[in-house]
């Protein structure tokens, strides 16, 4: 591929329209795919076809053939490549020579075709066959002197089939260590919801967003990480809903947004604004910013006029006497300046709160990547509380989750921290006792491997090497493993980042006919907002050699515990609806689980607190009190450095967030490009206010390395990012992950969630200085070096 011009240019022009219509033109040719990909696009999100690997934002009624977004096409495409990274392609490079290219590179090499074992001899995969690659996983599995030496990973695209097998498997097999992807991205909201509502997923669905009156969105980047959610803000922005944002960069999908099925849009060049009100607040300013806006609404109540739901506040919530006495002890001062807006901004965003009769609240990873995550929900829970705006039309929490199942893998079980009534049930219908002590979250499997007490390690999908944070100890744990095993579609760098012996398992993906011994297969998933629903893909598999995940989990379940399980593994995978009668035996919410799922666009799961029932310990919603926080990470390292002064950035402390590029779907990075952004042809950039810029003496497009200030005497780096000058707040940085995640901390994660706080992490700027002509750069083994 030829090199991209690298350039940083202002884009003035809406989300979506022709830009994004460009984009799907240009995915498709690049994976020479244009008549295969635009077919398969038809069926994307619709009753018959295949649900996007995506993301998980629900589907509507399928009026429309075009059920897809931009991003939502690169991900297909992605999947649905020409190209194959078969045997041919490892026989061709070393595994070092392949941990040295780009994690584009390595994905834009295709389709994995073969199961591939890791040979150190020569330092490259080779081909395995099937039962020789279970028998070794067997073999390594079954000679741990405990089976919490084992790590079981779970990617949030896992189907509700293959997450429920794997669930079963593992605890049959003796251990609850599941880290997956909800760990490092939304851990917060189920833990701050489930004390406080009785349950750990949003209570809103697509009709609530057609039914209220404002939609006030918290970290939350839409043009980019969900953008058919665009369409749902369009409409309510045209019959009259205030939106609100809340977010520290300019967003363009958060301003305006052309839709490229509008042909009046088109045609004339327009766009419809998003929100109706944008707050710039500090990276972590949200609780703050929050308790502004109830403060102001408390302050209204106590002047006389009628705006809290004091009927509702009696009879469903506790609590509530102790956040008002916190709320009118609050300092102004203090939410002003842990916030970053003024006091007229904190009083009108409560006043949009106070006028809307119905009311939703977004958020993303911008609120549950913090140390206070879990106390922010709960401040947003407050929020809504106040009103009454849970368990009615148009109203309630809406945690927009990133992987297509995420969501349905927590529902199946995947979890390291286990309900009780879950183990009882799998005790009884499958005749085995789980264990019962919790397992690991992936921060806690990260450090087991470091420390030599996790030695195999088995991925159901993802990148956990690039979407981890702390890079070099991730990486130095996950190659002092005996075993590491990865299921994968394409090559990523969890690939070349291995154990002493190393596996490599293709299997199908979303799109593509999954032929059993009953005939063709779909499987299951569950939105953002509890919606399950089928998916069938419709093109052959990219090899006869691939597996789909529920046969691997079944196959390598039956050489594993075989001998000693009484689940027929091999004949549930004949026929996945023989796995939905097992789930439907589990869970008493998927009754007649295979009838349901057979009507177009699937059923919705309960939601007791959109009825109003509180599964709490009270029985009742409950209010929770927590301050601002004042001495987070940022807190403390400024404080180190005051009054040293200093030149050219050398002990000046700003505030990273990790963000993702418009070309990029988590770690899978699709192009160098953030066209919303301007910033093209490259992603080692960062952004920062002009302001900024001059104060640490430096210039726009001057280079720098990034360092962490812990405390823990490690160094953290991340050598030769550009400055890009942005509206952003000043003392506040974003750049792009997985090239960042080598500076978050291991020990820097959520309270009560354990979720990396990769929003917030204090760094200084330190002028990059280029290595001596000659000097030798090792790229192979280093995280995200400049070179690779």
């Amino acid at each position: 591929m030829a090199a991209q011009e690298q350039k940083i240019e202002f884009y003035n022009g809406p989300a979506g329209g022709w830009g994004a219509l460009r984009s799907v033109t240009r995915a498709l040719l690049a994976q020479d795919i244009p008549v295969k990909g635009a077919k398969t696009l038809l069926s994307a999100n619709q009753p018959d076809g295949f649900d996007c690997p995506g993301c998980a934002w629900p589907d509507r009624n399928h009026a429309s053939t075009f059920e897809f977004c931009e991003n939502g096409v690169k991900a297909v495409a992605a999947e649905a490549t020409a190209r194959r990274a078969g045997p041919e392609l490892f026989a061709q490079h070393t595994v070092t020579e392949l941990a040295a290219r780009s994690d584009f590179w390595l994905e834009d090499q295709g389709r994995l075709t073969h199961p591939m074992v890791y040979d150190a001899a020569s330092d490259r995969y080779q081909p395995i066959e099937w039962d020789a690659a279970f028998a070794l996983i067997a073999r390594h599995l079954n000679a741990l002197p405990d089976p919490n030496q084992a790590i079981f990973y779970t990617s949030g695209r896992a189907s509700n089939e293959a997450a429920f097998l794997y669930q079963l498997f593992v605890r049959e097999y003796g251990t609850n260590n599941f880290p997956d992807c909800s760990n490092m991205c939304h851990e917060p909201s189920g833990s701050g919801m489930r004390p406080q509502f009785g349950v750990g997923k949003g209570t809103v669905t697509l009709d609530d967003f057609e039914r209220t009156d404002a939609i006030f969105i918290f970290g939350q980047n839409p043009g980019t990480n969900h953008p058919r959610m665009l369409g749902e803000l369009r409409a309510a922005h045209k019959r009259g809903a205030r939106i609100v944002s809340f977010n520290p960069l300019r967003e363009r999908g958060l301003e305006r947004f052309a839709d490229p099925q509008d042909k009046r849009e088109m045609v004339t060049m327009g766009a419809t604004p998003i929100s109706t009100h944008y707050f710039q607040l500090r990276i972590g300013g949200d609780l703050a910013a929050v308790k502004g806006m109830m403060k102001q609404l408390l302050e209204r109540q106590d002047a006389g006029e009628s705006l809290l739901d004091a009927a509702f506040i009696a009879e469903h919530t506790t609590g509530f006497e102790a956040l008002a006495a916190d709320l009118r002890a609050e300092s102004w001062e203090v939410l002003e300046q842990e916030s970053g807006l003024d006091r007229a901004q904190l009083r009108a965003a409560g006043d949009v709160y106070a006028a809307a009769d119905s009311a939703i609240v977004c958020w993303g990873m911008g609120i549950t990547q913090h140390a206070h995550s879990v106390a922010t929900i709960q401040m947003l829970g407050n929020l809504l509380l106040m009103r009454g705006n849970v368990g009615r039309p148009g109203a309630g929490p809406c945690p927009v989750r990133g992987h297509s199942n995420v969501q349905g893998d927590r529902t199946m079980g995947i979890w390291e921290k286990p309900p009780a009534a879950l183990l009882d049930r799998l005790a009884e219908v499958y005749g085995f006792e789980p264990p019962r002590e919790n397992g690991m979250d992936t921060v806690e499997a990260i450090a087991a491997m470091r420390d030599g007490l996790g030695k195999v390690f088995f991925a159901l999908g993802g990148n956990f090497a690039a979407a981890t944070p702390d890079t070099y100890e991730t990486w130095k744990g996950l190659r002092r493993c005996e075993l590491t095993v990865h299921v994968a579609t394409k090559l990523n760098r969890s690939h070349v980042v291995h154990g002493r012996e190393a596996l490599i398992l293709p299997c199908l993906g979303r799109t593509e006919i999954d032929i059993q011994a009953a005939g063709p297969q779909g499987v299951t998933v569950e939105d953002s907002m509890s919606m399950v629903h089928i998916s069938t893909g419709i093109n052959p598999p990219a090899s006869a050699q691939l597996l789909s995940e529920p046969a691997i989990v079944a196959r390598l379940a039956e050489a594993t515990i075989g001998h000693r399980s009484r689940t027929p593994w091999r004949w549930l995978v004949e026929d996945y609806a023989r796995i939905r009668d097992h789930i439907e035996a589990v869970f008493a919410d998927f009754k007649d689980f295979n009838r349901r799922v057979a009507v177009p666009g699937g059923f919705r799961l309960r939601n007791t607190a959109s009825e109003r029932v509180w599964a709490t310990s009270s029985r009742k919603a409950g209010f929770f009190t927590h301050p601002v926080p004042r001495d987070t990470p940022s807190h403390r390292a400024r404080a180190r450095f005051a009054g040293k002064g200093g030149t050219k950035g050398d002990t000046r402390v700003f505030t990273l967030l990790t963000t993702r590029s418009h070309d990029q779907y988590n770690t899978t990075i699709y192009g160098h490009d953030d066209r919303y952004r301007g910033v093209f042809g490259q992603r080692r950039v960062v952004f920062i206010h002009a302001d900024d810029i001059r104060d640490i003496g430096l210039k726009n497009g001057d280079w720098v390395d990034l360092r962490t200030v812990w405390d823990d005497g490690q160094e953290r780096r991340a050598d030769r990012f550009k400055l890009v000058a942005y509206d952003i707040p000043r003392g506040n940085l974003a750049a792009y992950y997985p090239e960042t995640n080598p500076l978050v901390p291991l020990s820097s994660v959520a309270l009560n969630a354990g979720t990396p706080a990769s929003k917030s992490i204090p760094v200084i700027l330190v002028p990059h200085v280029a290595p001596e002509q000659g000097a030798e750069v090792e790229t192979a083994r280093t995280p995200y070096a400049v070179g690779a």
